[in-house]
């Protein structure tokens, strides 16, 4: 299954932790594509914002049971990616400052 850029990033991870990891380290959080790897991430934010990637790292979150009227049910797993930019690129996000 082909993947376009824009089913790569999902959305943009903007939690204390992520927005700390912005000021302190230039580190930009996403949501991504369970099924894309780093090279199609790195592809998809250079082609999107056109600026270089120094570093990508991938957490997969694996989804977590709950019961609910003594019913399981499993919650999706997710996947977001940190990526840190290269000196002198700069991606300007409205929900991040």
């Amino acid at each position: 299954m082909e993947l376009s850029v824009y089913d790569i990033i999902k959305s943009i991870i903007s939690t204390p932790k992520s927005l700390d990891l912005r000021k302190k380290y230039g580190k930009i959080t996403f949501e991504v594509n369970t099924l894309a790897n780093k090279i199609m991430i790195r592809n998809a934010v250079e082609s999107i914002w056109e600026v270089k990637i120094r570093d990508i790292r991938v957490i997969n979150r694996i989804g977590k049971r709950r019961v609910v009227k003594r019913k399981i049910f499993k919650m999706s797993d997710t996947k977001k990616a940190i990526i840190t930019l290269k000196s002198g690129y700069n991606i300007d996000l409205p929900d991040q400052f």
